[in-house]
């Protein structure tokens, strides 16, 4: 049986969202399950491989991040199988079915290692915001909090990310603070 069959079969179960609903949301769980492996394990790769002045610092952010993501990997494959459904959370099923772009294998410094990360961070965010709408729509608010829970960690780290790239402090020639934004991120206005 397919990944897509399988994600949104559903076995006998006592909970009252109806079958209709608990299917779409399965699916959706699923789609959330393989992106959230994903990027934990983009988070992990560039855990191991960051190298530069902001090793050390940029080595424990990656790795408390991806810890997090694992407890979340955990809660939504929990939560697919507690609608009902099974949760299709292999490696290969998440490289074929997750909604990020492949992780780059070639860099080393911090910064970019950063970039990369805030540029799947964003589009993460976005789906799970999409997602507490459309659980809520479905009458499945439980599932809208779970989201809701993962969000906001995800804008947070974002914002962490970000933060390192966002904005350098260089001194004006008068000798005044004057701030310098970096480029926009692809997509933001």
């Amino acid at each position: 049986m397919s990944d897509n069959k399988i994600a949104s079969r559903l076995y006998p179960t006592r909970i009252d969202i109806p079958a209709e609903a608990r299917s779409q949301i399965v699916v959706l769980l699923n789609q959330t399950l393989a992106a959230t492996l994903d990027l934990k394990t983009q988070v992990k790769q560039a855990h191991w491989n960051v190298k530069g002045t902001d090793f050390y610092q940029l080595h424990e952010l990656f790795d408390e991040i991806a810890t997090e993501l694992e407890e979340y990997v955990d809660m939504v494959a929990e939560r697919v199988t507690a609608l009902g459904g099974y949760a299709v959370g292999t490696a290969r099923a998440a490289a074929s079915n997750s909604i990020l772009p492949e992780y780059p294998f070639d860099i080393l410094d911090g910064k970019d290692h950063v970039t990369a990360l805030a540029d799947r961070f964003a589009p993460y965010a976005k789906h799970l915001r999409e997602a507490i709408a459309k659980t809520d729509d479905l009458g499945d608010l439980d599932t809208a909090d779970l989201y809701t829970e993962v969000s906001r960690t995800i804008d947070k780290r974002l914002w962490f990310l970000e933060a390192h790239l966002q904005v350098a402090e260089i001194k004006g020639e008068n000798g005044a603070s004057t701030v310098k934004a970096t480029k926009q991120p692809v997509g933001v206005k």
